[in-house]
């Protein structure tokens, strides 16, 4: 487990350069949850990952047993613009995300929504996210055979109209919207896209 951590943290380096902060959290009868912060002062970005829900695969929930060594394996990955919100107050819930395949026995795949119950970080429009496909920002990390390999999910906030609309309309057409209407997912202060 720990050397897959090992592997994680150096593909998340690789892409993101040296993390300027990391805080961990542990829930009860879970692994550890770290999320590590990037800094890039070019791009106006401040970028969190977590580092831990890799360490075990995750479980189909109407298997019986869970396999100690293949499934999906992921962390996940949120890009926000810095200086415009306290959104290092978004660690929590980050990890508790991160904790929902021990926790709850889900999957998370691409397309999912994931829900905090609260707001991402104080004032924050979002209480949820949709997972997006991996590949983009981070490259999978491929592990020894039979291990799947680990997957970096994006997270793209959505407000509460968002994710009520993604549920009846589908994630692809959410994020045709958002396209079509030049949302930029980044800014930690958006108001909702236009549903009509």
């Amino acid at each position: 487990m720990g050397e897959i951590l090992a592997l994680v943290e150096a593909r998340l380096r690789t892409a993101f350069g040296e993390p300027d902060a990391r805080a961990a959290v542990t829930f009860l009868g879970t692994d550890r949850i770290e999320v590590l912060r990037f800094v890039d002062p070019e791009a106006g970005l401040v970028r969190y990952a977590t580092l831990g829900m890799s360490a075990q695969p995750m479980a189909d929930p109407t298997a019986t047993l869970a396999d100690p060594v293949k499934g999906p394996r992921a962390e996940l990955v949120l890009s926000v613009r810095g200086g415009l919100a306290d959104t290092d107050k978004v660690l929590r819930p980050l990890a508790v995300l991160a904790a929902t395949p021990q926790v709850e026995g889900v999957i998370v795949a691409p397309g999912a929504s994931l829900d905090v119950g609260e707001p991402l970080w104080p004032g924050a429009p979002f209480a949820s996210v949709l997972v997006a496909e991996s590949g983009g920002l981070v490259e999978d990390l491929d592990l020894d055979a039979p291990l799947d390999p680990v997957r970096f999910l994006p997270l793209l906030p959505m407000t509460s109209n968002e994710a009520a609309w993604k549920r009846v309309h589908g994630a692809q057409a959410l994020e045709e919207r958002w396209l079509s209407h030049g949302t930029d997912l980044r800014d930690p202060l958006r108001r909702s896209v236009a549903l009509d």
